[in-house]
């Protein structure tokens, strides 16, 4: 998959992850998120590996035109579990990038492929104090389904978030 968008300002593509990448996406994760909700190296390549994730990139279209290398904005990291319940492990916008539409795109192409698999919903996890991630989720027609306490390693609790993608079948 590979996808030119345009936007005001900037220009992008959303592709497939590429093993080369896991640096460059390792390292925004860090600086996207603080101590104790960022992924150390292990888990974040674990996610990625894992049966049924998809990880999309989100390139500089002038980047790479430019042939500077891969320029790489942004990028998230999804999975189908056994149930076809969809999960969103982590969507990472450098925050130059941010409000361009970007993070829209990939949460919009992740859940194409969520539904493609035949995902019924997707759920996420998100920090109570993530007030910009809590609104984006609003604006994408995500839902509050449940608080964790306590959720991540710093010891901030998570919201669990839901959007149901697939009709759900009428009773007779």
């Amino acid at each position: 998959m590979q996808l030119l968008y345009y936007n005001a300002s900037v220009k992008f593509i959303l592709r497939e992850f590429k093993r080369e990448d896991f640096g460059i996406l390792w390292d925004i994760d860090q600086k996207c998120f603080p101590p104790g909700i960022s992924y150390s190296r292990l888990e974040l390549a674990a996610y990625i590996r894992r049966r049924g994730s998809l990880t999309l990139v989100a390139e500089s279209a002038d980047a790479r035109r430019e042939a500077a290398g891969p320029a790489i904005l942004a990028f998230i990291v999804a999975e189908v579990d056994r149930r076809g319940i969809g999960h969103i492990i982590t969507i990472d916008v450098v925050p130059d990038a941010r409000r361009f539409g970007i993070g829209s795109s990939l949460l919009d192409a992740a859940e194409v492929g969520l539904r493609a698999a035949q995902c019924r919903s997707v759920r996420l996890e998100t920090a109570v104090d993530n007030l910009g991630a809590l609104a984006f989720y609003k604006r994408r027609g995500y839902f509050l389904e449940t608080t964790v306490s306590h959720y991540y390693s710093n010891g901030v609790d998570a919201l669990i978030l839901r959007k149901d993608l697939l009709p759900q079948a009428k009773s007779r």
